[in-house]
């Protein structure tokens, strides 16, 4: 380690210890705004679970996860027949689903999907605990805030680690521990165990299709659960654990001061964003011009078929999606060409815009043979670090452009509760279709459903009839 480091990773110690104080004796109950966000990642995240729990591979793990399971019946499984394992199985199936569509929320400061990370394993404990669902949400909050803190004090220079590799167990055992109410030291404890438990999950990974990048949210559910039960034996990592394996090991930058600044302020759950593409964000910017275009060419009798070729300037993140021929749905999600061409010819950038057969479709593979990246030549400061201009160049050489300087669903642009709850009954009613009627009311704050408990919502939300 440089000797010049040294006063850094002192600061780091400091300031991580510091965060994990804060996040085990913040103030309850919320604040209004963090209580209406920490609803709405919640309802989200169950439904991008409950939207991923059939696709085959997922319900395939399922069963895996179940045959292994001991006897206990603790926490539920959100897939079809709400079936009951011991919560560390629990968790593990719940992550499997918990980003495979790519339907769930993420932190928008940086990479880090915070939601995915914590709730599998703070929602199997939550059950455990007889928790009240206000109890849910404030240990969302809280564990976001610190997972979340964490992703900014390590900030990776380019995208070398995926960001569910890197963030999964820290999110999970801030999950649990929170849940759990352990306190400040403990729980520092817990979460610097697993810190040293991330993964070398390379970002590559996800562009070239590898489900196991699915796995790593699962994976981390399970550690940071067990990271929890063992701090009662005295097995943890050190205040100093973070800064080691992210900066001496991985490389990332140190801002030791993005732990603690104006914590509780404005919490960290109110920078998330939301999704109705079911891809990468990064290709968000991307689709918006591109259904844009469509529209227009509805109008004027114009056919995306005609196509010549397709110019999409992006950012920095963008231009890492270079996968043309994607194997799997995952490596779709992850392609600028795919997104490009199937949002052009089918008009969506939902899950019809990703399905399997997508992949197949002859004439959505040739066009994602035309289509050519560029750095875009105007990357402005957030929110509009991730712009887009679409170029269609039309076979009989008319072209027309359209652009997008920060896609829907940010804290600049956020979607309506009302769009919000549409998803949620779109992703949810083929599996357990009254499960947006206890959603939608607790995220606007009616039928007291906060005062009640955790196990009477999953029992309102999982019945499969209406």
């Amino acid at each position: 380690m440089a000797v010049g480091s040294l006063a850094e990773r002192q600061r780091s110690a400091e300031a991580f210890r510091a965060l994990c104080d804060w996040t085990a004796n913040a103030s309850r109950p919320l604040p209004e705004r963090a209580r209406r966000r920490a609803a709405l990642i919640l309802a989200d995240d169950l439904g991008a679970m409950i939207a991923a729990s059939t696709e085959p591979q997922v319900a395939a793990a399922v069963e895996g996860v179940a045959a292994s399971s001991s006897a206990v019946a603790e926490a539920t499984i959100f897939s079809r027949g709400a079936r009951r394992l011991d919560r560390y199985a629990a968790a593990t199936a719940n992550g499997m689903a918990a980003a495979w569509c790519e339907l769930d929320e993420g932190f928008r400061l940086t990479p880090c999907h915070a939601g995915a990370y914590l709730l599998p394993a703070l929602l199997a404990e939550a059950e455990v605990r007889d928790a009240s669902v206000d109890e849910v949400l404030s240990g969302l909050a809280r564990a976001y805030e610190l997972t979340a803190r964490l992703a900014l004090a390590f900030p990776f220079a380019t995208m070398t680690v995926h960001p569910h590799a890197a963030f999964a167990t820290i999110g999970a055992a801030a999950g649990a521990g929170v849940m759990r109410g352990l306190a400040g030291a403990k729980l520092a404890d817990s979460v610097s165990a697993a810190a040293s438990m991330t993964f070398a999950g390379p970002f590559g990974i996800a562009p070239d299709g590898a489900l196991v990048r699915n796995a790593w949210t699962a994976a981390g559910a399970w550690i940071g659960l067990r990271t929890a039960d063992w701090t009662a034996q005295g097995i943890a990592g050190l205040a100093s654990t973070p800064y080691d394996v992210f900066v001496t090991v991985f490389g990332t930058g140190s801002v030791s001061n993005a732990m603690t600044d104006g914590l509780g302020e404005r919490w960290a759950v109110e920078d998330g964003y939301h999704k109705v593409f079911a891809c990468c964000q990064y290709a968000h910017s991307a689709l918006e011009a591109t259904l844009e275009l469509g529209a227009r060419a509805a109008k004027a009798g114009r056919s995306p078929a005609d196509l010549a070729e397709i110019v999409v300037e992006t950012h920095p993140k963008g231009m890492n999606l270079i996968t043309v021929e994607p194997v799997t749905v995952l490596g779709a999600k992850f392609s600028m060409p795919h997104a490009a061409a199937a949002g052009a010819l089918l008009g969506t950038g939902g899950q019809a815009a990703f399905a399997t057969e997508t992949l197949r479709d002859p004439a959505i593979a040739a066009l994602r043979h035309k289509v050519r990246l560029m750095p875009h030549p105007a990357i402005g400061s957030p929110p509009n670090d991730r712009p887009a201009r679409v170029t269609w160049l039309f076979a009989d050489g008319e072209s027309w452009s359209a652009e997008c300087a920060s896609a829907r669903g940010g804290a600049d642009q956020p979607f309506s509760e009302e769009t919000m709850i549409a998803k949620l009954g779109q992703s949810t009613r083929a599996v357990f279709p009254r499960m947006a009627v206890p959603l939608s009311a607790l995220l606007r704050n009616e039928d007291e459903w906060g005062e009640r408990r955790w196990r009477e919502m999953l029992a309102a939300m999982l019945t499969e009839t209406q």
